[in-house]
C-alpha cells in the first residue's frame, strides 16, 4: 500500500485494480446515496440507457458512428501520413505547415462550402470528419519526425545507407510506433466533432442525432447515458489502440521510465 503514496512508484498490478476498482465504487455509492439536484440520479440514467436501446436503436446509431469514425480515420490518417513524410522534401514544407495551422478553421460554415463540393449528406460527414482530423494529424505527426536527431541519421550514414534508405529506416519504420500513438490521441477529436456533423446532416441518424434529441427536449437522463456509452466506447478503442501497439511495436516502451 506504501508504493501507492510514493512517487514515481510502480505498484503491483494486483494493488492498482483494487485502487482503481475501489474509487470507482466510491464513486458509484456517491452518485447514488447523494445525487446532485441538476444531476439525474443513476437509477433514471440506466432507465433512460434500457430505452435508449430497447426503443430508440441506439446500439445501430452507434455502429453507424462508429463506422463513419473509422472511415473518417482511415483516411485521414493516409492523407497525413503523405503530407509529413513530405516534408523530408523541402519544396513539400509549406504544404505541411499550411495544413498543421488549419486546425484553427472552425467547422460552422466550412460544412456549407464541403457540401457544394460532394452530393450526398455521407460524404460531407466523411469529408468534415477527414478535413478535421487530417489537420490535427499532421501536427501531431509532423512534431514526431521533427524529434529525429540528427545521430539517428547519421548513425544511419555511417552503416553505408544513403538518404533515402536512411529516411526509410529512421524516420519511416523508426517512428511508426510514434505515430500510431498520434493516431490514438486524436481518434477523440473524431468523436467530439461527429455530434456536430450528424446533427447537421441527420439523413443517416447517429448516436451524435440522439444525443441532439435527448438535449432537445431535456431529457437529461438520456444525455448522460448517451454521454457515458460514448465515453465507454472511446476508451474501449484507446485500449484496442495501445493493444496494438504493444504487439506491434513491442520494443517502443523500453525507453519509458519504470
Amino acid at each position: 500500500m506504501k508504493s501507492l503514496f510514493l512517487p514515481n512508484a510502480r505498484p503491483p498490478r494486483t494493488t492498482f485494480a483494487l485502487m482503481a476498482a475501489g474509487q470507482a465504487g466510491l464513486l458509484l455509492l456517491l452518485w447514488l446515496f447523494y445525487p446532485l439536484q441538476l444531476f439525474p440520479s443513476l437509477g433514471d440514467v440506466l432507465r433512460a440507457l434500457a430505452d435508449l436501446t430497447t426503443t430508440q436503436g441506439l446500439v445501430p446509431e452507434l455502429w453507424a458512428s462508429m463506422t463513419t469514425a473509422l472511415q473518417a480515420l482511415g483516411m485521414a490518417t493516409v492523407l497525413a501520413l503523405l503530407i509529413s513524410y513530405l516534408t523530408a522534401l523541402p519544396f513539400f514544407r509549406p504544404l505541411a505547415y499550411a495544413a498543421s495551422k488549419m486546425r484553427y478553421l472552425t467547422l460552422t460554415g466550412l460544412t456549407f462550402f464541403v457540401a457544394l463540393l460532394v452530393s450526398s449528406g455521407h460524404e460531407v460527414k466523411l469529408s468534415v470528419l477527414t478535413f478535421a482530423t487530417t489537420v490535427y494529424l499532421v501536427t501531431g505527426m509532423t512534431s514526431v519526425m521533427l524529434s529525429t536527431t540528427q545521430q539517428e541519421l547519421d548513425h544511419a550514414r555511417t552503416l553505408g545507407l544513403g538518404e533515402w534508405r536512411s529516411f526509410w529506416e529512421v524516420v519511416v519504420l523508426g517512428k511508426l510506433a510514434d505515430m500510431l500513438e498520434v493516431v490514438r490521441q486524436n481518434f477523440a477529436i473524431i468523436w467530439t466533432m461527429i455530434t456536430l456533423v450528424e446533427t447537421l446532416y441527420q439523413s443517416e441518424g447517429g448516436i451524435g442525432l440522439l444525443l441532439y434529441k435527448q438535449n432537445r427536449y431535456l431529457h437529461l437522463d438520456g444525455v448522460v447515458a448517451i454521454q457515458l456509452v460514448i465515453l465507454a466506447a472511446g476508451a474501449a478503442q484507446d485500449y484496442l489502440f495501445e493493444l496494438l501497439r504493444r504487439v506491434f511495436f513491442p520494443y517502443a516502451s523500453l525507453a519509458a521510465a519504470r
